[in-house]
Formats: C-alpha cells, structure tokens, sequence
C-alpha cells in the first residue's frame, strides 16, 4: 500500500475549463493574492512599528493576519500555477500535504476568533482588570494553544486519508485539495472519514463556536448599559467588525464540510473561494476600514515617508 501511494497523481478540475478564461481567472486571482498579502502585510507591520498598536487586541490582530497570509499561500499559488500551465496535475503526497496546512491554519484562525472575542470581553466587561489577565505571557500562551489546536485537529483528518486508497485518474472538483472533495473520490470506504468530519466538526467547531459567541451575549448587554455615545459606539464598531468576519468564515466553511450533496458543485466552489481566497483578503479590510487607530496609525506613517 505504502509503495503504491508514490505513485498516485490527482487532477484538479480548477475553476474552470475553458480555455479563454484561464488568463483572466490568472490575473483576477494573481492581484486577489497580491492585495491579501499586502493589506495583511501592512497590518502587521503597523502593529510591530507603532507602540501604541502594541496591545492584547493587536496581538491577536497581527496574528490573525500571519494566519490568513499563511492561508492565502497554501492555496492560492498553486490555483495560480495550474492557470498559468493548465495541467492540473498533483500528486497524493503534494495533495495531502497542502490539505494539512490548510486544516492547519484554517482551524488555528477558527480558533484565534474565539481567543479574540474572550479579549474584547474582558476589556469591555472588566476593564480595571484587563491588563492583569491578558498580560503578554497570556497573550503568548493563548496563541501557543491556538496553533497546538490547529496542528492536532489537522492531524486528525490527513492522517485518516492515509488509510484510503485512490485511482490515478482521480478529478478532485476543486481548485486545491480539500477535505470532503478528497473522500468523495476515494474508492476505499469512506464511512469512517465522513464520521469524524461530521463528529470533529460539531465536537471542535460547535463548542468553538459557543466559545466564541456567549461573551457577546455579555459583552452587548454591558454596552448598551454605557452611558457614552462615543465609548458606546467605539465598542460597537470593534465587536460588529470580528463579529462579521465570525459569520463569513463559519457560514462558508459549515456550508462546505457538512454539505455531503455533491450536486451542488458550483455551491461549493463559490463557498470554498469565500473561506480559502476571499476571506484572508476580506479581514484585514474589515478591520481596518473599521478601527480608527489603524487608520491614524497608517496615516501618521505615510506622513513620516513623506517627510
């Protein structure tokens, strides 16, 4: 079996088959790729310059963003690569390899998400008290736990494909490795891979997600109780942001995991673009066209470069 899998090679159907769309599918994806690297780029460079960006929320912000240009490169180069060359053409060890970083990194960000609304709740709801519980060491340690996270729940399903057998003719319906597409095509049985994506799923995502959301159910009441308009709406603005972000990733992403109807090719591939392509680039223009301190911090140094 171990032999065999050497020689195994998938082919991605991509986006699209024609031929007059590849170039402009390259070039839309080539600049979708370039602004995701450049606006999260941009975000951490902000943060690492700027002392007073230099704070728990920024953080997890800065890593946020690590997580989504990571994201973006596992992905999208290749999607770039098989535009450019048309072959479509990967091999199992490339394919799984690909799908565990993307696991990886995906779930790390799922769960950064919920770190981060644990912060916005303890600095709205317990404010005399945020800079004793979210000192650096916590800060480090909560994003250690998060990468951790992210590498076991990864490990969980490539190791399990390991055990599924695949034919060289193989068409995965999609434009990079993912998870539910890579079972679909397998002739081993499946039964067991189908079973912990949808156990996994509702064990880690689910739970997450509760995570994520019931400090906002406090963290609404709380702010509706300030007596400033301006605090409020500072607060508002900071919540509505990660909360939107919150609903992109987790609508997109249950859509294509739990979705077990592959009728619905074209409703998986748009969700797949949202959560793997358009996601990472969408974070970083969510957060900073609604945070005031980015937007003066970015300012005050394009008025330094000038000067």
């Amino acid at each position: 079996m171990e032999n065999q899998t050497v020689f195994y090679t998938l082919v991605l159907s991509g986006l699209s088959d024609l031929p007059s769309l590849q170039l402009p599918l390259f070039l839309v994806f080539l600049l979708v790729y370039l602004m995701t690297l450049t606006a999260n780029l941009l975000i951490v460079l902000l943060i690492c310059t700027d002392s007073h960006l230099q704070t728990p929320m920024y953080f997890f912000l800065g890593t946020l963003a690590c997580l989504d240009m990571g994201c973006s490169s596992v992905t999208i180069p290749r999607m770039l690569y098989d535009l450019y060359t048309q072959s479509k053409i990967i091999s199992l060890q490339a394919c799984i390899t690909q799908l565990f970083f993307f696991i990886f990194l995906a779930m790390s960000e799922v769960v950064l998400l919920a770190v981060m609304s644990y912060d916005r709740y303890v600095a709205i709801c317990r404010p005399l008290h945020y800079t004793q519980i979210m000192h650096w060491r916590t800060c480090v340690l909560l994003v250690s736990g998060v990468l951790i996270s992210g590498i076991v729940y990864s490990l969980i399903h490539t190791l399990s494909l390991l055990r599924l057998t695949f034919c060289v003719s193989n068409t995965l319906k999609s434009f990079f490795c993912d998870l539910p597409q890579l079972i679909q095509i397998s002739s081993s049985d499946t039964f067991i891979n189908v079973l912990m994506i949808f156990f996994f799923t509702i064990l880690f995502c689910v739970s997450i997600l509760v995570a994520t959301f019931c400090p906002y159910i406090i963290i609404l009441n709380t702010i509706m109780k300030m007596q400033s308009k301006a605090i409020r709406s500072k607060a508002f603005s900071t919540c509505s942001s990660h909360l939107i972000v919150i609903v992109i990733l987790y609508g997109t992403g249950f859509f294509s995991y739990l979705n077990t109807n592959t009728n619905y090719v074209v409703g998986n591939t748009v969700s797949t673009l949202f959560y793997s392509v358009l996601t990472p680039l969408l974070n970083p223009i969510i957060y900073s066209l609604r945070n005031q301190e980015l937007k003066q911090s970015l300012k005050m140094s394009l008025i330094k470069m000038k000067s």
